[in-house]
């Protein structure tokens, strides 16, 4: 049973950080790239971060550059976004989404995890 499961959202202050996490399970997790969506209140689901299968590339939307930063741990079937200097803006629902391309276009979702961004 394949599974994705997101952890370590939450309340924060404007400027605070916070690291999120998702435990996958149920498929070969080093084979897959990985990236992190997040969807705001009445706006479209949006590519926060991705990562290779082997963590050598990453790619980040505009509005996080340099703020956060997205890795994972294959031993552990786990992968990372650390959020610093957080804004009201980064206020939304985070999801992790496991994917790939060969031999079939398969894709994978957890069900998010709340990013609060509040004073």
């Amino acid at each position: 049973q394949v599974q994705l499961v997101e952890s370590g959202g939450g309340l924060v202050q404007p400027g605070g950080s916070l690291r999120l996490s998702c435990a996958a399970s149920g498929f070969t997790f080093s084979a897959y790239a990985m990236s992190w969506y997040r969807q705001a209140p009445g706006k479209e689901r949006e590519l926060v971060a991705q990562i290779t299968t082997v963590g050598d590339g990453t790619n980040y939307a505009d509005s996080v550059k340099g703020r956060f930063t997205i890795s994972r741990d294959n031993a552990k079937n786990t992968m990372y976004l650390q959020m610093d200097s957080l804004k009201p803006d980064d206020t939304a629902v985070y999801y992790c989404k496991a994917y790939k391309t060969r031999p079939v276009a398969t894709n994978y979702w957890g069900e998010g995890t709340q990013v609060t961004v509040s004073s």
